[in-house]
């Protein structure tokens, strides 16, 4: 379909990244009236079935982040209206969503990803799951919400303290991981082709939520500093992932490296289907390093889609 297009962009919701989604909806919103495009911006609440339909756009730009815009629910609701949407579809996104479901679906096909198991949140204050350093996270939260690294000597107490603020106060399951040392990579794909590899340096702590969103707290290496075999074996295992998962538009690979040990060394964290496009956002910065601009990048994900 040529454009001009009308665009509903979708975006808010109530996820605990509500704040990024808002604003790589607006960003989304923009670039298209930049390019001539008719864009109405929804905002989402228990109503966004009617307000989807009421726009009658030609697609929605799906900008939410979190549950329930990643999970499938926002998905699955758009395919019942029979209304077409960017991004990844029902089945890929409760896979890639739940950190669990994606070892099952990637790891039988030698995509290197780390061991450990899902554990109930109050087993945590009787015993040590794994020995440590170890990590837990809610199964299936994006953007390093409820991320904890549970080292030898920490603060959250051996065992870990019922009182102690931490993710097992508000998730009842968690995935609990070997800790890997070594360096943050990440990895995005757009289409059929997996863009550049970039590093992640946390000015201080490790690569959580704050770090992520909040301007100057992570110095972003693009293309990262690290040897070829490594970032065309990161390039490989995302556009493998993207793949294998059924992911549409735009998707981003996280990994741990572990640079001691070479190609060995690398394991596929998580993949993203709704990745951030924010300013700061990594898919952009990455799309630009190529020569794709904002505007270009956000148009060509809506062309996909349609």
């Amino acid at each position: 379909m040529r454009g001009p297009w009308h665009v509903a962009v979708l975006m808010g919701g109530w996820s605990a990244e509500r704040p990024v989604s808002l604003m790589s909806g607006e960003g989304v919103a923009k670039a298209l009236e930049g390019r001539g495009h008719k864009v109405t911006r929804i905002d989402m609440d228990r109503d966004v079935p009617m307000k989807i339909a009421e726009a009658g756009a030609d697609i929605v730009f799906n900008a939410l982040h979190g549950v329930p815009g990643e999970d499938g629910t926002v998905q699955g609701m758009m395919d019942l209206m029979g209304v077409k949407y960017t991004h990844s579809g029902l089945a890929t996104s409760v896979i890639a969503i739940d950190k669990q479901l994606t070892k099952q679906a990637l790891v039988s096909h030698g995509i290197p990803m780390p061991g450990g198991q899902v554990v109930e949140s109050a087993t945590l204050f009787e015993r040590d799951p794994l020995p440590r350093p170890y990590v837990v996270k809610p199964v299936n939260e994006g953007s390093s919400v409820g991320v904890a690294i549970v080292r030898e000597q920490g603060n959250y107490g051996s065992p870990i303290g019922r009182d102690v603020e931490g993710p097992w106060q508000h998730f009842t399951e968690l995935l609990a991981e070997p800790y890997i040392r070594g360096r943050e990579l990440t990895t995005a794909v757009l289409g059929d082709e997996a863009l550049l590899v970039t590093e992640l340096r946390p000015k201080s702590g490790f690569y959580d939520f704050d770090s992520k969103y909040t301007d100057g707290l992570t110095e972003h290496i693009c293309p990262a500093d690290i040897p070829e075999d490594v970032a065309e074996q990161c390039k490989a295992i995302a556009l493998r992932a993207h793949q294998l998962l059924g992911c549409k538009g735009a998707s981003r690979s996280d990994f741990r490296w572990d640079d001691t040990q070479g190609v060995e060394g690398l394991f596929l964290l998580e993949v993203n289907t709704q990745p951030g496009m924010t300013p700061l956002s990594l898919v952009p910065e990455q799309a630009a390093k190529l020569g794709i601009d904002y505007a270009e990048l956000v148009e060509r994900i809506v062309e996909e889609a349609l």
